[in-house]
């Protein structure tokens, strides 16, 4: 098991680094050490940066400051910068218009004119007469770094909750406010986290956390997730706890209600997938409990109640999910009833609208809409502009009327009405971009990855280019938690397209492509086929000329930056840029702050067994930065509120990349302030770092892009 070795000597580093003979001159801070051991299973790793994971310290603050001083000069120094951040602001300035929804006898939607930070919320009675403003985010700070992070209306549509995110952080607060007089009530709920708001008589349920130590708000780990009842009008104080398992501290709960009302779901979890159901009478207050589900095994997505019965998604049984019907009153499985089952394609998810089921499926990563009736019979398709994917569908179950949204990788996204009396979609809303899709192809091709798995991929690009080795490439890849990165349109790789670049995406495995099997293909013990995958994605890009390795950068977030971290350690030959962004990239840490301990599930621990240890250490990206190999560009991203991968990670990883590598290329580390994973960041954030990674990319491939 592991042991700290009680040996911590705190050094401090210079805040005026003397001049480094290496990366061009860059002057990189230079970071102290300290000689902090771990053991694991009979096996020492030194931690020499240990102290930088205290995020609130003078010392981690002033290595922060200095970082950024030497990232903002390298990149000041890019002599298009500028233009390059001109035409993102330019393309970035057009409206854009979210899926309008029903409650009560208001429609709702989002609307950003082009350049606000947060989208803004109207109402209206009647589609297409001027709408009001309902909620305007950007009103809740001057710099946009407040979101509104989530909401729920009340059955009656008397009242919201929502919550709010302040500058990127997962830590959420609840307001509640009037709708018809758009005065917020005075309750005022604190630290939230990962919460449903689920609506019952005069109140809601919702989940939250202890308050942590102050000043450890961003990095102590989350546990004892409890689900409360709010009452209208009264202090957080004398919310009641619902539900809570204490012996079990490592677990998340969310909840749901029906429509009616009736009955109350609380959902545990112990990583990103699979859940336990239980499910409460709401009608009796001396009801208990029952369990629908006893395993985490499987995911359950609650879509109905009527006619004395559950409507419920779940992949028991089915690896790519199914809709089935549960009796409340006898749950044996053998009394299930199928309604739509296991198809070749994933199923989504289901709505109901129009008196009918409308089934969202992922075909070889593009969405196809089927309308069945309640029965299971199948009534048609929702014909779709192309092959892309639809984000959402919105209706109520007894009109006739609902809307969906639409996009591609060239489509901004479109709002459609869909009317199931004619079974005929209509553009309700499309968006004028300064960018035009018909210049541009997309072709998905499927190649195959080290153990022969074939990987579906992605490739979009202007129309006519040659492929003859030399187009700039931006490889991008996941590849994780069962998360799929469908086809979608970003207004900031608009700008790369045009200059002649490549986008790519691969579908690689740990993902939710193809269901269950797909994502268990890429975790734990077999976590190297995802890095096998994305090589193998860069080297067919290589093969088939469409780049060459001078010409090609690659990109991913998250669990996507512990990817680019893993597969740069390991072939950095094939590529010129890297950006590993909010990345995890300590994997022997990363279940000791806040909620880490959750992906153990795609993960592994180093304390769960020798065996366990030595395969996260074998391709931790942190543990395995060598000397004498030529790493590409690499620009680490971060932010100083991001309580979901700490910035820690990053820290640590940029020290050690900068002490150890000697080559000519730059190691850049770019933290942002009042910002935190990505969520709710505004507007203005996304364009500077736009900027920033695609002049990064362009500079460092010898490219001087012609801007607009």
């Amino acid at each position: 098991m592991k042991k700290l070795v009680p040996i911590f000597l705190l050094a401090f580093f210079a805040c005026n680094p003397a001049k480094q003979d290496k990366n061009e001159g860059l002057d990189y801070p230079k970071t102290a050490t300290v000689d902090t051991v771990d053991e694991y299973w009979g096996t020492s790793v030194a931690d020499p940066y240990r102290w930088l994971e205290n995020d609130n310290s003078p010392e981690t603050k002033e290595w922060v400051k200095a970082q950024n001083a030497v990232t903002g000069a390298y990149l000041d120094s890019i002599p298009f910068r500028e233009k390059v951040r001109k035409r993102l602001t330019d393309i970035w300035n057009y409206a854009r218009q979210g899926v309008p929804f029903k409650r009560g006898d208001y429609y709702f939607f989002s609307k950003n004119d082009g350049l606000q930070n947060q989208s803004v919320y109207y109402m209206t009675k009647v589609l297409g007469e001027k709408p009001t403003i309902f909620f305007d985010p950007n009103k809740l700070s001057n710099d946009g770094t407040v979101a509104l992070s989530g909401f729920s209306f009340s059955n009656d549509a008397k009242y919201i909750a929502y919550q709010i995110a302040r500058g990127g952080s997962d830590w959420n607060e609840i307001f509640v406010r009037n709708v018809e007089t758009g005065k917020d009530l005075d309750d005022h709920l604190k630290w939230i986290k990962f919460s449903g708001l689920a609506w019952h008589k005069d109140g809601f349920f919702y989940s939250r956390y202890p308050e942590p130590i102050e000043g450890q708000e961003l990095s102590q780990k989350n546990e004892n997730h409890k689900v409360y009842y709010h009452k209208l009008g009264t202090e957080q104080s004398a919310d009641k706890v619902v539900f809570e398992d204490n012996e079990n501290p490592q677990r998340t709960v969310t909840t749901s209600t029906t429509d009616d009302e009736e009955f109350l779901f609380v959902f545990q979890s112990e990583s990103t997938s699979g859940s336990k159901v239980f499910f409460k009478d709401l009608r009796d207050p001396k009801s208990e409990f029952v369990t629908l589900a006893d395993t985490f095994a499987y995911d359950y997505n609650i879509i109905d109640y009527a006619d004395g019965r559950f409507l419920v998604m779940t992949n028991e049984k089915a690896p790519r999910f199914r809709l089935v019907s549960i009796d409340p009153n006898n749950l044996d499985r053998k009394a299930w009833q199928e309604i739509l089952p296991q198809s070749k394609s994933v199923l989504e998810s289901v709505s109901l609208a129009g008196g009918k089921i409308v089934a969202s499926y992922l075909k070889d990563v593009h969405s196809v809409i089927e309308i069945y009736d309640f029965e299971g019979k199948f009534l048609g398709n929702v014909e779709l502009p192309g092959i892309g994917y639809v984000a959402s569908f919105s209706g109520k179950k007894k009109e006739t009327t609902a809307f969906y949204s639409y996009t591609s990788y060239t489509t901004p996204p479109m709002v459609y009405k869909f009317d199931f009396n004619e079974n005929k979609s209509e553009v309700f809303f499309q968006s004028k971009v300064d960018f035009d899709p018909s210049l541009y192809e997309t072709n998905q091709v499927f190649y195959k990855s080290k153990d022969g798995t074939k990987i579906p991929m992605e490739i979009i690009h202007k129309k006519g280019i040659k492929f003859d080795g030399t187009n700039p490439t931006l490889l991008y890849g996941y590849g994780g938690f069962n998360v799929v990165y469908e086809p979608s349109f970003r207004i900031d790789r608009a700008l790369w397209l045009e200059n002649g670049g490549i986008y790519v995406n691969a579908h690689i495995r740990g993902g939710g492509e193809y269901g269950a099997e797909w994502h268990k293909g890429g975790i734990k013990m077999k976590k190297q086929n995802v890095f096998d995958d994305f090589i193998a994605a860069a080297e067919y890009l290589i093969e088939h000329k469409f780049t060459s390795k001078e010409k090609l950068a690659i990109l991913g977030g998250s669990n996507g930056g512990l990817l680019v971290g893993a597969v740069v350690n390991q072939r950095p030959d094939l590529f010129r840029v890297a950006f590993p962004a909010v990345g995890v990239l300590d994997m022997l840490r990363y279940h000791l702050f806040t909620i880490g301990w959750a992906w153990a599930g795609d993960y592994g621990r180093s304390d769960d067994s020798k065996e366990m240890f030595e395969y996260l250490y074998k391709y931790s990206p942190l543990h395995n930065i060598k000397k004498d190999i030529d790493y590409p560009a690499i620009m680490i991203t971060t932010a100083d509120h991001d309580d979901r991968v700490v910035p820690a990670h990053s820290f640590k990883y940029a020290a050690k990349m900068q002490a150890t590598y000697k080559g000519s290329n730059p190691i850049l580390i770019r933290i942002e302030s009042q910002a935190g994973h990505s969520a709710g960041k505004p507007t203005s954030k996304r364009i500077e770092e736009a900027t920033d990674m695609w002049s990064f990319t362009f500079y460092n491939m010898g490219i001087t892009p012609e801007l607009k």
